[in-house]
């Protein structure tokens, strides 16, 4: 069998809160080590009831998600309502507590919610100043610089692949694809998710999916939430887990999949944006 690497989004401040503890505690339990990318700055997700209005796939998938028991009410709030709390920029010391158990800890995000609904219609000033301020932040929690980026909701375009050009990235993980390539025209590798979510599968079937999609003995890389691996899909993800162990599979973070790859031997590829299976926007593929 190959390898699980665990990409772990941490997207609102009630994850940050009580998801990522919940999973430092699962990936403790048995031993194994993923890679956080982090939201750094303010959780504006309350204006999410505006995508429910403008999109039916958004809210058809907080329905089938039961988004309330994922996120809490009071995440439906933040940023309209009540004051827009920062993410981990708010946790210093479980950040800390994420690289003292041996996690690699990545750049997600600054605003993760207004990347996701309006980033088609920013400037490319708002971009840069999105990046600044979250690495930034990024630097401030960690002390060092983050090696790699993973878009919110897998969103990108062009102008996005041409700023990430000035920063100090060694990989992105941007896109849903099936293995790992070099971005055209970037000389820059992508660890891309191939699984689906957990929350885009059936809540008990969820598991035997991804595990039959991962008996081809290949590697893989299973996108997990703090809000729903750590949540109420926690027991879900300790199955897979197992099971994943016991086939043999090493579970690890992305960062080993990046220093196993050998550059020139990857194929140049151009992303492009489709909906998925579950998903109610577009993705980069």
């Amino acid at each position: 069998m190959g390898r699980l690497g665990l990409k772990i989004d941490v997207d609102t401040y009630a994850g940050m809160k009580n998801g990522v503890p919940r999973l430092l505690r699962v990936l403790n339990d048995f031993s194994v080590r993923g890679t956080f990318f982090l939201s750094i700055g303010p959780d504006n997700s309350g204006r999410a009831a505006l995508q429910m209005i403008k999109n039916p796939l958004f809210l058809k998938k907080m329905l089938r998600t039961r988004a309330p028991s994922l996120y809490g009410w009071k995440t439906a709030l933040y940023g309209t309502l009540l004051p827009a709390p920062m993410i981990a920029l708010s946790f210093p010391g479980l950040v800390r507590q994420i690289l003292a158990e041996g996690h690699e800890v990545q750049f997600h995000a600054w605003d993760h919610r207004r990347w996701q609904d309006d980033l088609p219609e920013k400037s490319e000033a708002w971009i840069e100043e999105w990046f600044d301020r979250g690495l930034k932040g990024f630097e401030k929690l960690t002390g060092q610089k983050p090696a790699a980026f993973g878009a919110p909701s897998w969103l990108i375009d062009d102008r996005v692949l041409r700023i990430i050009r000035k920063y100090p990235f060694a990989y992105l993980s941007c896109t849903r694809a099936k293995a790992p390539f070099v971005h055209d025209p970037l000389n820059l590798p992508e660890i891309p998710s191939d699984l689906p979510c957990f929350e885009e599968l059936d809540l008990q079937n969820g598991p035997a999916v991804i595990l039959g999609l991962m008996n081809d003995g290949g590697d893989h890389v299973l996108p997990v939430h703090a809000e729903v691996e750590g949540g109420v899909f926690e027991e879900q993800f300790r199955r897979l887990l197992q099971a994943s162990l016991k086939a043999g599979m090493e579970v690890t973070g992305l960062g080993d999949f990046k220093n196993a790859l050998t550059m020139d031997r990857l194929p140049r590829r151009k992303y492009k944006m489709e909906l998925l299976p579950g998903r109610h926007s577009l993705c980069a593929v």
